[in-house]
């Protein structure tokens, strides 16, 4: 099973930036699909951003397309999602999926970190 740890995020100001990692062991990026979803209190777990399993497919939520960008960094197995032009509404719990393919439903996916809070403040 995939061991998934996150880094970063914390409290940012509205319009700020700040950036997400995901550094996946026991097994390759190049073997599962990695995802992030992000959970506010109250509500449901919701994609925001994968890859492929290769990183020639990228998927962002609409509601976050244009402001964040995903990327992979093999040689250091991780992905790094890098969010900017920050909304109160994006603050969440930011948690870090693996999967074997690449859907916006959480229910592919089969590993999932611990999560990461990210609060931006209007």
């Amino acid at each position: 099973q995939v061991q998934l740890t996150e880094s970063g995020g914390g409290l940012v100001q509205a319009g700020g930036s700040t950036r997400l990692s995901c550094a996946a062991s026991g097994h390759p990026l190049s073997s599962i699909v990695l995802a992030w979803f992000r959970q506010a209190p109250g509500t449901e777990r919701e994609f925001v951003a994968g890859h492929s399993r290769r990183g020639n497919e990228t998927r962002y939520a609409d509601s976050v397309k244009g402001r964040f960008s995903l990327s992979r960094d093999n040689a250091k197995n991780m992905v790094v999602l890098e969010m900017n032009s920050l909304k109160p509404e994006d603050t969440a719990v930011y948690i870090c999926a693996a999967g074997t393919v690449m859907r916006g439903l959480p229910q592919w996916y089969t590993s999932w970190g611990q999560g990461t809070q990210v609060t931006v403040s209007s």
